[in-house]
């Protein structure tokens, strides 16, 4: 893997939005806070032109979105990028994107979630360039910084950390005013498995996003799946994933075609595929 340099306090964070912008007032609040907070941690910030514009789900036209990534990216100041939000749109800029020119660059830590997988899964099985699969950057705003917030920016300074299992989750999302406000965790975690087993154990290289956006690279030029899973079969691969807005046939759907398409091949936990109907 082409791992980045380690974020250091005093180093540039870019911003930029290559699907949704950001342009509700109190999004707009929440962005400032979230910015004040990292320069307040040590670092300088960068914002791309377009992370406060939006049109119809886009904070710009593809061609303007790609080109503010690529300035992120070669600007050799800045050591990570944190996206300024998810969306609908991200893959259409990808037809835009220099993938040549990239791999001459050095590789940065990216950070974002939901739409962003259409950056971040490509980096990973294209590039070789790991990603953070974490929170957009209006969330640093909160106070205090929930745990995994802090993670993500451990992980880019190059530390080692135990990701242990979260106490309490968050079933309900809530738009609350005050943009300090924590994460609705009102519910608590309870791990499941389809076997029963007491106790599993796996390692592997991990690798996913969100569904939604993974099904989309199949069998497309950007399905480059089988090179990169015969490159670390040795390893062997952790699969996570999260869906967004698909029903229950249709996750199904899409599960059954990345099996078949080899896309978990290698898993390090094998399951006999099977379907049951109460």
């Amino acid at each position: 893997m082409n791992y980045p340099e380690n974020l250091q306090k005093g180093d540039t964070i870019g911003i930029c939005a290559p699907s949704g912008g950001i342009t509700k007032p109190e999004k707009i609040r929440k962005l400032d806070l979230a910015i004040d907070t990292l320069k307040s941690m040590g670092y300088k910030v960068l914002e791309s032109a377009s992370v406060r514009k939006e049109e119809k789900g886009r904070s710009t036209s593809a061609d303007r979105r790609a080109k503010e990534f690529m300035e992120l990216l070669e600007n050799e100041e800045v050591k990570l990028i944190i996206f300024a939000t998810g969306g609908d749109f991200l893959c259409e800029m990808l037809d835009y994107l220099d993938f040549e020119k990239i791999k001459t660059l050095k590789p940065k830590w990216l950070q974002g979630y939901s739409d962003i997988t259409g950056i971040s899964f490509l980096f990973n099985t294209m590039l070789d360039i790991p990603s953070i699969y974490g929170q957009t950057v209006k969330d640093y705003a909160m106070k205090p910084l929930h745990r995994s917030l802090v993670d993500a920016l451990e992980i880019s300074s190059g530390k080692e950390i135990v990701q242990n299992s979260f106490e309490m989750y968050e079933k309900e999302w809530q738009d609350n005013e005050n943009p300090y406000a924590p994460y609705n965790v009102t519910e608590k975690v309870e791990w499941k498995n389809v076997t029963g087993e007491k106790r599993i154990e796996m390692q592997g290289r991990a690798l996913g996003g969100c569904l939604d956006c993974i099904k989309g690279f199949i069998g497309t030029k950007y399905d480059n799946i089988s090179n990169y899973l015969e490159k670390y079969k040795e390893d062997g691969f952790v699969w996570f994933l999260e869906c967004f807005e698909m029903n229950t046939p249709e996750l199904f759907r899409v599960l059954w075609q990345m099996k078949n398409a080899d896309y978990f091949k290698y898993c390090n936990r094998n399951y006999i595929w099977k379907t049951t109907y109460d």
